[in-house]
């Protein structure tokens, strides 16, 4: 029984793997699962949870999302994370000035001078240092495709005017 156990488990392990994406096609996760994933980004997803927009960022897309790591939230003065917390309509306006709608590759945004949000501002696109910066924030990991858009990771929390 065991035996048939065994050999029941490693081909469903195979056929699993077999199925498995491989490394160069795109991620079947949605923004925010693969945000998770990274694990570099647990400041985002709190404040994403606690503005309401995971089951936004979870929907059909294509969104384009400059995401904040946890470090550059932690760049923030004192007390700024946490009072955006308590006020959703801020943080809400905060994290939606992050998301552009489309998919947004890399090579598109350096043709870019600016974009429009989601929250309805444009962000500044600058392009004259080598690098790319958005609103001051270096764009530090680009084209992380996911199932419903694309993540370009920056260092700083942009916020609008």
């Amino acid at each position: 029984m065991r035996k048939l156990f065994a050999s029941a488990l490693v081909v469903a392990l195979v056929a699993t793997s077999a199925s498995g994406l491989r490394a160069s096609e795109p991620q079947a996760k949605d923004i925010v699962d693969t945000a998770v994933a990274a694990g570099s980004f647990k400041t985002l997803a709190k404040a994403l949870d606690a503005a309401g927009l995971i089951p936004t960022l979870k929907g059909a897309g294509p969104f384009t999302v400059f995401a904040p790591t946890d470090e550059a939230f932690a760049k923030l003065p004192a007390g700024t994370l946490e009072a955006l917390l308590k006020d959703k309509a801020k943080l809400t306006a905060v994290l939606t000035y992050h998301v552009v709608p489309g998919k947004v590759m890399a090579a598109d945004v350096v043709k870019l001078k600016e974009a429009k949000t989601v929250q309805g501002q444009s962000i500044k696109i600058d392009t004259s240092m080598g690098g790319v910066k958005v609103d001051g924030a270096n764009v530090i990991k680009t084209d992380i495709v996911t199932s419903n858009g694309v993540i370009h990771v920056i260092d700083s929390v942009i916020l609008p005017k």
